[in-house]
C-alpha cells in the first residue's frame, strides 16, 4: 500500500464512507477545484457530500499529507544516523499518530545539552549501560571511570543514572502506557495564585478528571492560568507509573546495589523528565480537543449569523449607541444607500431627549423610515428605551430591532470603511453597517474579519491560524450557497465566492463600472485575470437577475446550459414558464438523466432552477424580530413567559435575547425535556424561541431561562 492509498484509507475510516469516494472527491480537491464547486457541480463524483464533509476531508487530507512528510523526515534522519534498522523503519511506518512518530524518534531526535548529555560526554555511557544490563557490581564497574572529570565513584554513578533516567522517560512503551493512564486516572488541579476577585475563581479551588473537564473548562483554566489567577497541574499517582517503569527495566535476577541504583534512575526519570514531558502533552490534547469544539461552535454560530435572512424593502435608521459623545445616527434606502447622517445625545451624560426626539422624528419624516436598527454595544439599552419612546409617539407604523454590531467597529475603521464613506467619522460608518445589517447581513458581514464578529466561546484562546481558516471557510461556503448578484455586489463579497480572489474581486467591480452591468455570464470572460480555471469554479455561484437569458439568473452552472435547454424541449414549455412552479411538468429524473446523459443530482437542480431560479436558503430561517416596545430587567419575573432570539450558543447552554438588553442563560440541562448532548443539536444561533424565567439576578445582571417545547 503506497502512502496515498494508505491516506485515503484512514480518511475513509475516520469519516465513516467508502474509500472509493474518498479517493474521487480528493481528486478533485487536486485538480484544483473548490469545496463550494464540488460540493454543487459534483454531485455525482462524490456522491452528495456537502460543503461541511467536504472541509473535514480537506483537513483530514491536509492532517495526513503532513505525518507523511514528517514520517519520511524521520526516516532519512534515522538513515544520516545510521541507526535505521529493519524492526526501527518498520515501527516508524506502522505509527498511526504524529504522536507515536514522536515517541519513537524521541531517543534519536538531537538534544539540547542536558545532564544525561554532560554525562555522556565525560565517557559514562558504556557504565549506564552496563547498570541496566544488572550484571555487574555498581562501585566495582564505576571504578574504572575515575578520571580528571569524574573524580569519585559517586560521581560516576550520579552520572550514569542521569543516563538512565533520560532513557526511561524517552522509552515509547513507557510513554504510551503512561500517557494513556494519565487520560485515564489524572486530575486536572487548579488553585488560586492570589486571592482576590475575578472571572475565574469557580477554579479557584478546583478538580477534575482528565478525561471528563469539559472543553469549555479547559480553555478557561487555561486563560486564569495565563492572567497569573490560577496555579494549574496535573496530579497522578507516582506508584502508578513507577510500577510500570520497574516492570521495564528491573530484572528479576539482579543484586541488591544495582536494583537500588536503577530504582533511583527511575524515580528521577519520571519526576524530572518523564511527568513534566508527558504532562505538557497531555494538557496541549485536552486544550487542542477544547480548541476543535471551540471552533464547531464558531462555525454553527457564525452560519447562523450569516444565513440571517434578509430583509428587504425596509429604508432604515441605524443607530451606533453611546454615551459620551453621543448616538451617532445613519440612514439608508432600501438598497442601503446612505441618505444622510446625524448625531444625537439623547443617553448620559446630556440627556438631551426632546432635542434628540426631534432629529430622530425629522429623518424618520423626511426619508420615510420604517424601520430603527440600534447596535447592542455599549448604551444599547438606553438607546432602545429612546427608540420605544419615539417611536410610541409617532403615528405611523416604525419598527426598530437590536442588532448584533460585533465587528462593526473594526469595519468601521478598515481600509474598506474609509474608502466606503470617506466623508463619515468611525461612529457613522458603524451606524451604516447596523442598518445594513438588517437589510442582507451576509452582504455586510463579509466585509469584517469573521474573527471579528465574536460568536462563540474563547474566540482568543484558540489558535488563531486556525481559527481564521475554519471560518474563512464559513463565509466561503455560505456566500457560495446564497449565491451573489453580479450586477450589485461589493469586492468584498465577490472575494468570497469560489475561485474569486482580491484581484479578480476587483477588476469584476471595475469592468462594471466602465462597461454597466453585466448583461450575461459570458460577460465574465473579459474580466482581467479571470481565466477559464476561475470562471469554471465561479460562474454558477454569480447570478444576473434579469439577464436576458434566463439561465443566468440560476444557479444552474454554464457546462450545463445545453442539458438545461434540451430539458426544456423534453417537457415541452418555454422560457417564459421557468420561473413557476405550477408550470413545470413532473418528470422521472432516472429517465430523463439517461436520455440526456447527465447525473441524477445535477438534472434534480436544474429542475429546482426552473420552479424557483436562484433560490435563497435564507428564507427557510425566521425573520429577525422586530419590536415596538421595551422591557426592562427589573420587569422581569420568575415564570414569565417570553419569545427571545438565540444570540450565541455555547458548549453549557444557549444566550437569549428577550429585549431586555441582558442576554438570559438557558443551561443546556434547560433546553428540552431530555438528555441534550450538545446544545447545538437542538438550538442554533437566530433562533426564534419560547422560553420561561427561572431566576433573575439584578445586581449580578443574571437571567436564567428554561426552553417551552
Amino acid at each position: 500500500m503506497n502512502q496515498e492509498e494508505r491516506i485515503i484509507k484512514r480518511i475513509a475510516a475516520d469519516m465513516g464512507l467508502p474509500s472509493q469516494r474518498i479517493a474521487k472527491a480528493i481528486a478533485l480537491m487536486d485538480e484544483g477545484n473548490t469545496v463550494p464547486f464540488i460540493a454543487r457541480y459534483r454531485k455525482e463524483v462524490t456522491e452528495g457530500m456537502d460543503d461541511e464533509e467536504l472541509r473535514t476531508l480537506a483537513d483530514k487530507l491536509n492532517l495526513y499529507r503532513n505525518l507523511e512528510k514528517n514520517r519520511e523526515s524521520i526516516l532519512r534522519s534515522l538513515s544520516e544516523q545510521g541507526v535505521l534498522t529493519a524492526e526501527l523503519e518498520a515501527s516508524v511506518t506502522a505509527a498511526g499518530t504524529a504522536t507515536e512518530l514522536e515517541d519513537i524518534y524521541r531517543p534519536y531526535r538531537p538534544k539540547k545539552r542536558t545532564k544525561a548529555t554532560i554525562a555522556k560526554e565525560k565517557g559514562l555511557e558504556p557504565l549506564a549501560l552496563c547498570l541496566l544490563e544488572g550484571k555487574e557490581d555498581p562501585e566495582a564497574a564505576a571504578a574504572l571511570y575515575i578520571n580528571d572529570d569524574v573524580p569519585a565513584i559517586e560521581d560516576a554513578l550520579s552520572g550514569a543514572r542521569d543516563i538512565i533516567a533520560e532513557i526511561i522517560s524517552d522509552e515509547p512503551q513507557a510513554r504510551k502506557e503512561i500517557r494513556s493512564l494519565l487520560f485515564a486516572r489524572g486530575l486536572i488541579v487548579s488553585r488560586a495564585s492570589r486571592e482576590e476577585e475575578s472571572p475565574y475563581e469557580m477554579y479557584y479551588n478546583y478538580s477534575e478528571p482528565a478525561n471528563k473537564v469539559q472543553p469549555h473548562r479547559v480553555l478557561a483554566i487555561n486563560r486564569g492560568e495565563n492572567e497569573k489567577f490560577l496555579n494549574v497541574k496535573l496530579e497522578f499517582a507516582d506508584e502508578l507509573a513507577l510500577s510500570i517503569l520497574e516492570k521495564l527495566y528491573l530484572r528479576k535476577i539482579i543484586s541488591e546495589k544495582v536494583r537500588e541504583q536503577l530504582l533511583a534512575a527511575i524515580k528521577d526519570g519520571w519526576k524530572r523528565l518523564l511527568f513534566p514531558s508527558l504532562e505538557r502533552e497531555v494538557r496541549n490534547e485536552l486544550t487542542s480537543r477544547a480548541e476543535e469544539q471551540a471552533l464547531k461552535i464558531f462555525n454553527a454560530n457564525l452560519k447562523g449569523l450569516l444565513l440571517t435572512p434578509p430583509v428587504p424593502g425596509k429604508r432604515i435608521l441605524g443607530l451606533d449607541p453611546g454615551y459620551r459623545t453621543g448616538c451617532k445616527l445613519a440612514c439608508v434606502d432600501e438598497t442601503g444607500k446612505l441618505l444622510e447622517t446625524a448625531v444625537i445625545y439623547p443617553t448620559p451624560p446630556h440627556n438631551k431627549k426632546e432635542a434628540s426626539a426631534a432629529v430622530v422624528k425629522k429623518l424618520i419624516k423626511k426619508h420615510r423610515l420604517n424601520t430603527v436598527a440600534i447596535g447592542n454595544g455599549t448604551a444599547g439599552r438606553e438607546s432602545e428605551e429612546f427608540i420605544a419612546e419615539v417611536v410610541a409617539e409617532m403615528d405611523l407604523d416604525i419598527e426598530y430591532t437590536v442588532v448584533n454590531e460585533a465587528g462593526a467597529s473594526i469595519y468601521s475603521a478598515s481600509k474598506l470603511g474609509n474608502a466606503e464613506f470617506p466623508e463619515l467619522d468611525v461612529a457613522e460608518r458603524s451606524a451604516v453597517s447596523i442598518a445594513r445589517r438588517v437589510q442582507d447581513s451576509l452582504a455586510e458581514l463579509v466585509k469584517i474579519d469573521p474573527r471579528s464578529i465574536g460568536v462563540g466561546q474563547y474566540q482568543h484562546d484558540v489558535n488563531q491560524k486556525r481559527l481564521e481558516e475554519v471560518l474563512s471557510g464559513v463565509v466561503e461556503d455560505c456566500v457560495n450557497q446564497v449565491g451573489v448578484d453580479l450586477t450589485t455586489a461589493s469586492a468584498p463579497l465577490l472575494e468570497r465566492v469560489a475561485g474569486v480572489n482580491k484581484t479578480i474581486a476587483a477588476n469584476i467591480v471595475a469592468f462594471r463600472e466602465e462597461h454597466g452591468v453585466f448583461k450575461s455570464r459570458n460577460d465574465l470572460k473579459k474580466v482581467a485575470k479571470l481565466g477559464p480555471a476561475a470562471f469554471k469554479q465561479c460562474a454558477g455561484f454569480l447570478r444576473i437577475p434579469d439577464a436576458e437569458n434566463y439561465l443566468d439568473r440560476s444557479a444552474v452552472h454554464p457546462e450545463s446550459y445545453n442539458v438545461a435547454e434540451k430539458l426544456i424541449e423534453m417537457m415541452q414549455i418555454s422560457y417564459g414558464d421557468l420561473g413557476n412552479s405550477w408550470s413545470i411538468p413532473a418528470i422521472n429524473i432516472k429517465d430523463a438523466a439517461m436520455k440526456l446523459g447527465v447525473g441524477e443530482p445535477t438534472l434534480q437542480d436544474i429542475v429546482e432552477e426552473f420552479k424557483k431560479p436562484g433560490r435563497d436558503p435564507r428564507e427557510d430561517v425566521p425573520k429577525p424580530v422586530f419590536k415596538k416596545g421595551v422591557l426592562h430587567l427589573e420587569d422581569l419575573k420568575a415564570g414569565m413567559e417570553l419569545t427571545g432570539v438565540v444570540r450565541n450558543v455555547v458548549d453549557f447552554g444557549a444566550f437569549v435575547d428577550i429585549g431586555v438588553h441582558q442576554d438570559g442563560l438557558v443551561h443546556i440541562s434547560q433546553l428540552a425535556n431530555k438528555y441534550v448532548k450538545h446544545p447545538l443539536d437542538v438550538v442554533k444561533l437566530g433562533d426564534i424561541i419560547n422560553v420561561k424565567v427561572l431566576s433573575v439576578d439584578i445586581q449580578k445582571k443574571r437571567i436564567s431561562l428554561t426552553c417551552l417545547e
